[in-house]
Order: C-alpha cells, then sequence, then structure tokens
C-alpha cells in the first residue's frame, strides 16, 4: 500500500483504539456511576449518535469544499477538546455535553477518511477501504479489551486514554496528512448536475425495503453497547470480561476472514448471505436471552460476530449494484444514515422495553425486529426484479 494508505490506517487504529476505551462503558458509567435510568443512558447515546450523523454530513461538505487534509484537522480538533474536556469534567450534565461533542467531532473524521483513502488510491480499489475496515476492528479490539481493565480500576484513566490517544491522533494529522494529496470535486457541477434526479425509483424504494430491516438489525446489534451492557453487571460479570467481549469481536473480524470467504463461495447469493446473517443473529440473542454465566455471553458474541460479518458488508455491496451511475455516493448515504438511526434508537428502545417490562421481553422484541428484517430482505428487490422482465418483454417486442 502507499505511505499516504498507511498513515490513513495508522490514525484510524489510533483513533478508534481510545475510542473504544469509552464507547462500550457508556451505558454502564451513564447507569452505574451517574446514576441514571436505562432509558436516560438511550437519550444519551442517542444524542451521541445524531451529532456524530450531523457530523458525517457537515463533514462530507467540508471535504468537497476545503479538501480532506482541513476537513481531518476540523474533526480531529473537536473530538480532542471534547476527550480532553471528559478527562476533566465528566459528571453530570457535563457528560452530555462533551459525548454530544465527540460525536459530532468523530462524524467528521470517519467520511474524510475514507474519501481520503479513495482518492490517494483509486487503483487500489478495495484494498483501501478493507485496510481502513481493518483498522478499526483493530482498535475495537484493542480499546475495548484494555477499557474494561482500566475502568476496574479506575474509571477516571479510561477518559485519560481516551483523550491521549486523541492527542497522538491530532499530530498524526498534523504531521502526516498535510502531504496527502487530495483531488477534490466540485458536486455542483459534477454529480448534481449531470446526473440529474434519480432516474430509477424502483431501484432507490428497493434499497429503502432492503436498509429497514438493516436498520431493525443495528437496532439489535446495539443492545449490546447499552441494555446488554448494564445486564451482564447485574449478572456480577466484571468489566474486564465484558470488555474482552468486543475484543473477541474484533479479533474475530480480523481473523476470520479467510472462513468468512469460504461461507460466502457457499451460499453464492448475496441476498442468502443477509438472510443467513440475520438467523445468526436470532440465534445470538436467544443465547444471550438465556445466558445467566459468561461463558453462555462469550458464545452469543461470537456467533453474533459471524453474523456481523456477513450482513454488514452485504449491504452496501447491494447498494453499490443499485446505485445508478452518479449516485453512489448517495445511495451509500442512505445505507451509512440507516445504520446510525438504528444506532441512535436502539439504545432509547432498550432502555425503554427493560425499564417498563424487563430483559425477557427486550430479547423478544429483538428477535421480531431481525424476522421482520429477514421478511424485508426476501421482498426488497421482488418489484424490481418484475420490472426488468417487463424490460425485457417490450425490448423483445421492439
Amino acid at each position: 500500500m502507499p505511505r499516504s494508505i498507511w498513515l490513513l490506517v495508522i490514525g484510524m487504529a489510533v483513533s478508534i483504539t481510545g475510542s473504544s476505551f469509552l464507547w462500550p462503558l457508556n451505558a454502564i458509567y451513564i447507569h452505574d456511576h451517574l446514576g441514571k435510568t436505562l432509558t436516560v443512558a438511550g437519550v444519551v447515546l442517542l444524542l451521541n449518535q445524531a451529532a456524530s450523523v450531523l457530523g458525517n454530513l457537515v463533514g462530507g461538505a467540508i471535504f468537497d469544499k476545503l479538501g480532506g487534509y482541513r476537513s481531518m484537522l476540523l474533526g480531529v480538533s473537536i473530538s480532542l477538546f471534547a476527550a480532553v474536556g471528559l478527562f476533566f469534567w465528566h459528571g453530570w450534565p457535563h457528560y452530555v455535553y462533551l459525548l454530544i461533542i465527540l460525536g459530532f467531532g468523530s462524524g467528521i473524521i470517519i467520511p474524510a477518511m475514507y474519501a481520503m483513502a479513495g482518492s490517494v488510491w483509486p487503483e487500489g480499489g478495495r484494498k483501501a477501504f478493507n485496510a481502513l475496515y481493518v483498522a478499526q476492528n483493530l482498535g475495537v479490539a484493542i480499546g475495548s479489551a484494555l477499557g474494561g481493565f482500566v475502568a476496574a480500576y479506575r474509571f477516571d484513566y479510561t477518559f485519560m486514554a481516551n483523550a491521549l490517544l486523541f492527542i497522538m491522533f491530532f499530530l498524526i494529522a498534523v504531521i502526516g496528512y498535510r502531504t496527502i494529496q487530495v483531488q477534490t470535486v466540485d458536486i455542483s457541477t459534477s454529480v448534481i448536475k449531470n446526473a440529474g434526479p434519480v432516474k430509477n425509483y424502483t431501484k432507490l424504494t428497493a434499497l429503502l425495503i432492503l436498509c429497514f430491516g438493516y436498520m431493525l438489525c443495528w437496532i439489535g446489534y446495539v443492545q449490546w453497547q447499552s441494555t446488554i451492557a448494564t445486564y451482564t453487571q447485574d449478572l456480577s460479570i466484571s468489566l474486564e470480561q465484558y470488555s474482552l467481549l468486543w475484543t473477541v469481536n474484533g479479533a474475530l473480524i480480523v481473523l476470520a476472514q479467510p472462513l468468512l470467504a469460504m461461507v460466502v463461495k457457499v451460499l453464492k447469493s448475496i441476498k442468502l448471505q443477509i438472510v443467513v446473517g440475520m438467523i445468526i443473529f436470532i440465534i445470538s440473542f436467544l443465547m444471550v436471552g438465556t445466558a445467566d454465566e459468561y461463558a453462555g455471553f462469550l458464545s452469543a458474541m461470537i456467533i453474533l460476530t459471524f453474523g456481523e460479518m456477513l450482513v454488514w458488508p452485504a449491504v452496501p455491496t447491494i447498494a453499490h449494484s443499485l446505485a445508478p451511475k452518479g449516485r453512489e455516493g448517495f445511495y451509500q448515504g442512505i445505507v451509512n444514515s440507516t445504520a446510525t438511526c438504528g444506532r441512535m434508537l436502539g439504545p432509547l428502545f432498550g432502555g425503554i422495553m427493560v425499564d417498563q417490562y424487563g430483559m425477557e421481553v427486550l430479547f423478544i422484541a429483538l428477535v421480531i425486529l431481525c424476522v421482520i428484517g429477514i421478511f424485508t430482505t426476501l421482498l426488497y428487490d421482488r418489484k424490481l426484479k418484475k420490472t426488468e422482465v417487463q424490460h425485457s418483454s417490450m425490448s423483445a417486442n421492439v
């Protein structure tokens, strides 16, 4: 890989490692240390994700106008401010304000990184994005593993570690990213003007149907970071053990890629790949719903990870195949937005369900959400296939 891609990969790994000291423990900290209900914790995490969505939109616009280096510096500076602030002020309500700012800054960083990677190494194709994806999961594995041990010793130190790593990322960005040359494109004259409105409404409708089920799966997945996290504490599972679950998740995503390639080759159909992944999600939720010891949660996490590896990459792939020329970014934006909506709504949904009805009802609800996801996956292209058949018949008649 080019040197610039390596710099982006290192920056991604450092920033995600810092964030992973904190994000798996947010719900636990709000509930157990700040004394708030799970519903309140869900609202706080929802605001954090909403700020991230806004950051994505702002970051994309800034990247197009000012270039990758400036947009990256803006996002890193905002995130660094929030991370340092959390180290000094992590009581209520300062924690909420700074977590929202951190979400906004991080939202600017991620799209800027991916856009820079695609611009500086276009001949690399998917390799650049795969490198960043692996770096993200390495950061999750390392940060979440260390975060639990640090928090168990003293929770304040997790904020310190997050701040120190963002300082390191800031230095990498200032020194290393200045020399990365990115060719920006004026969207007003290229994509929007020349591509015109989305011509194939049927394809857009198909994507929206698919992404609705995708969002529901994210609502279930994010429970591992919110309600299930606090549930493990009620069962006297230590923070170190809980954080280790995310280490296993990140390590499996990196190490199990050869096995995943074999499974995908057997499944052949990408739709079947998503359906199988959602069925695996259901099995995972049923397992964690009956787990009362750490081994049960570990097994459920391993199973969940295999489902994640099948579903998460497949939906953007379908979006790319559906996208009309010049609208690839718009279609990928829909995928990212629905995933973020799931991450926003998930903690709030789970908090309300647990506070009102208990964990057992929540797990039943999660299974139902995945079943709906399977249903939308099976049906998303039904109208699209009919349209294609009609077009083929018309062409044959002509």
